[in-house]
């Protein structure tokens, strides 16, 4: 496993989420374009630790860079692009 800081993870994690399909596999039940990515494939796209993944991934959904989805039991995760367009608003704005 590669270590990198976690904000680099995290902005890695969120442009990858750009395009799930070229850089997670789909975990059924779940679809990739409708619903997000599972832990589980965030993991194994990442080369992390599952539970490093969900740490993650609530924290960006707490935030609300992510919205969840909850399918079959499992939980996935997609970009909420209007609301990382607010965020990046701000910062270009000096706060």
């Amino acid at each position: 496993m590669m270590r990198m800081p976690t904000g680099e993870l995290r902005h890695d994690l969120l442009e990858r989420l750009r395009d799930p399909a070229a850089h997670f596999a789909p975990r059924p039940p779940g679809d990739l374009t409708r619903d997000g990515v599972s832990a589980e494939s965030v993991a194994a796209g990442l080369d992390v630790p599952v539970r490093v993944a969900v740490a993650h991934l609530d924290l960006l959904a707490a935030v609300g860079l992510l919205r969840t989805t909850e399918v079959g039991g499992l939980t996935y995760y997609r970009r909420d692009e209007q609301r990382i367009a607010a965020v990046r608003r701000t910062f270009e704005r000096g706060w």
